[in-house]
């Protein structure tokens, strides 16, 4: 019991106000670009000292509700590809389980300081990479000038679509075309793997969907959002029976991610493709350097480095949160800029077209 208990952290007024902010941030992400927001969420909570494993456990769950609101909303819109969802989703709760039981190994072999580095470096990594990429992608789209509806197919995702396994073959409306489910199954596994790894599944999912199999990003950033609420659902209940799930945290974040998810969702419709992946990018070279901060810290208690002075990991873990704190605050900003500015030439547009009618 008492083991159980030491995974969960003191809560107080300012602690729960820090954690609506986060979740209502990770909610704006997550509706916006679909990949769950977690990459804010799960490095937030270690921020304040949650335990790596606890802090992705108490993700997930809050996750599956969350992301079956967002599905919903951008069903609306047309915007969900729910076969492709449930193909990839079905093959990514597999990748969860195998996930979680790593991360359950590790933390039983090394204790907290061995979970919080392994979760802090595959961020590192993670983060560096995709955000890297997708920063580049954004860059390439805005350099080439296409517009919203000027997405196309690149070269990996024509070659994986040219390729007929009989047998194995499925139509997926998001890509319009037939697609061999051997292509799906290692991409849905990863995306569950990483998911039980970090709550990130969106890191994969959202970018193999659309430069592997092809599909428009706004779709795949929706459809997202279903893969999300199988493996939520299937990791919750892995991680509650170990005792990993803190009920508190995940509630709070939920309250604040229905807010923001909302308004993410409504921005998708006001915005261009890149920059959804702009938004995306920003935020995970951001939050890349608040992990990466706190990784000789988690050495340094391994006894893998020479011991830290306590003034030293103080700065270290005070400056790791302040950036934290100023990725929430460049996302909210951002996307929220981007829907305002949306709704405005939206209304310009309506009283232009008013007035010409008035003329007639």
């Amino acid at each position: 019991m008492h083991d159980i208990l030491s995974n969960f952290i003191n809560l107080d007024a300012i602690t729960i106000l820090y954690l609506f902010g986060v979740g209502f941030v990770g909610g704006l992400v997550s509706g916006f670009i679909g990949s769950g927001g977690a990459f804010v969420l799960t490095p937030g909570m270690m921020s304040l000292g949650v335990p790596g494993l606890v802090a992705v456990a108490s993700n997930m769950c809050h996750k599956f509700p969350k992301a079956l609101v967002g599905a919903l909303k951008r069903a609306k819109y047309g915007q969900v590809d729910v076969k492709l969802g449930i193909v990839l989703g079905i093959s990514a709760e597999a990748g969860v389980l195998y996930g979680a039981q790593i991360q359950e190994n590790i933390k039983k072999a090394f204790g907290d300081a061995g979970s919080n580095l392994y979760v802090s470096v595959a961020f590192v990594v993670i983060l560096g990479t995709v955000g890297g990429f997708v920063l580049y992608d954004a860059w390439r789209t805005y350099k080439s000038g296409n517009s919203q509806t000027a997405e196309t197919t690149g070269k990996l995702a024509k070659w994986v679509q040219s390729i007929n396994i009989p047998g194995t073959m499925v139509y997926f409306k998001s890509i319009d075309a037939r697609v061999s489910i051997l292509f799906t199954i290692p991409l849905g596994f990863s995306t569950g793997m990483l998911a039980a790894t970090i709550a990130v599944g969106g890191f994969i999912g959202v970018p193999a969907m659309i430069y592997v199999l092809g599909a428009p990003s706004l779709m795949a950033s929706a459809t997202e959002l279903v893969i999300a609420f199988v493996m939520g659902l299937g990791g919750s209940l892995k991680y509650a029976m170990h005792g990993l799930v803190d009920i508190r945290l995940a509630m709070i974040i939920l309250a604040g991610s229905l807010f923001g998810i909302q308004l993410g969702a409504i921005g998708t419709t006001y915005v261009k493709p890149f920059m959804i992946k702009v938004v995306m990018g920003l935020i995970m070279v951001i939050v890349l350097f608040s992990r990466g901060l706190m990784v000789p810290v988690y050495l340094a208690q391994l006894g893998l480095i020479e011991k830290l002075s306590e003034g030293t990991v103080s700065l270290l873990k005070t400056t790791s949160f302040a950036i934290m704190i100023f990725a929430l605050m460049l996302g909210a900003f951002i996307v929220l800029r981007a829907m305002w500015q949306g709704r405005q030439a939206e209304r310009m547009q309506h009283a232009t077209g008013a007035l010409e009618h008035g003329k007639v």
